[in-house]
């Protein structure tokens, strides 16, 4: 790995510095919450033999290294652009990489908001947890017809979905809002402000710039590649450039996706910990339902001795 590109005076260099350190640092807060996690549990067992594996860590785990992995080897996938040579840095890898990581991490958010529609009794938040992990492998399989095809609809089509994730993620939250108090309720409240955030990005800058490219796509009468000869070239092409003009678009949405999304996913993955607090931030429990063709029973009260 050639690193004599690596000057103050090189803008990529500095980017690149900056996704290294961040990475490092989010391994760091993955490894301190996995300690936690061993912790809890041998505190609740007794036994440190007895860890058992949180899914919402596990799933941070796939996320926490995948975007580090894509961190330190950044590519652009259908420019096929790339910082290093080496196989590593191919689309096939880097978007096989990225696929298993994005989804686990909707995946903690499916997980995280249906339990606080269970216990909040929100029938529209465990609804919209059921559908997000269905929508993000649409997204990804938009995603994959972009690279093999060079296609920027496919971009355009995915990030679109992306956004209708984050938006329904949102409405749950909203509906769940009122249900909570506390520290439950602040965090409902970072977590649609960071949403919000997310949203405004997405609809102003990254699909907008996939669709300036897709336009471009057409108005030059670019050819697309088959499923064949894409996939040959996908695996087999990275053009390597440290030129700030060939990156400039993609630094941003990098930079946050790397860092901002990676500490959204350690949070959720930290919802295991305090998981069996949440009913205590419950304003009130919610009323079951009786069974179709069950009978109420009134309960009287025992006579008071006197």
């Amino acid at each position: 790995m050639q690193l004599d590109w690596l000057e103050w005076s090189n803008p990529v260099a500095i980017w690149w510095v900056f996704l290294v350190l961040v990475s490092v640092g989010n391994i760091g807060l993955f490894l301190a919450l996995a300690a936690r996690f061993r912790a809890a549990s041998v505190a609740r067992r007794r036994s440190s033999a007895a860890w058992t594996i949180e899914p919402l860590l596990l799933l941070a785990a796939a996320y926490v290294f995948g975007c580090a992995f894509r961190a330190v080897l950044p590519r652009a996938d259908v420019l096929r652009i790339c910082l290093f040579d080496t196989s590593l840095s191919s689309v096939l890898v880097g978007r096989s990489v990225a696929t298993a990581a994005e989804i686990s991490f909707v995946a903690q958010w499916a997980i995280v908001l249906y339990a606080l529609a269970h216990d909040g009794g929100s029938d529209t938040a465990r609804k919209i947890a059921k559908t997000i992990v269905p929508l993000v492998l649409l997204a990804e399989g938009c995603s994959w017809y972009a690279v093999i095809t060079t296609d920027y609809l496919g971009n355009v089509v995915e990030n679109s979905l992306w956004t209708a994730i984050f938006l329904l993620v949102g409405i749950a939250l909203v509906r769940l809002f009122a249900r909570y108090r506390g520290a439950a309720q602040f965090a409902i409240a970072a977590a649609l402000a960071g949403i919000a955030g997310y949203v405004v990005f997405m609809c102003t800058v990254n699909v907008p710039m996939y669709i300036v490219r897709w336009q471009a796509e057409l108005a030059g009468g670019q050819q697309l590649l088959g499923l064949v000869a894409g996939f040959h070239d996908l695996a087999t092409r990275w053009i390597v450039t440290r030129n700030i003009a060939a990156w400039d678009d993609e630094i941003a949405w990098m930079s946050l996706y790397f860092s901002v999304a990676v500490w959204a996913s350690l949070l959720l993955a930290g919802f295991g910990l305090v998981r069996h607090l949440v009913p205590r931030y419950l304003v009130s429990r919610p009323q079951r339902k009786p069974a179709p063709g069950a009978i109420a029973v009134p309960v009287r009260s025992a006579p008071r001795l006197p």
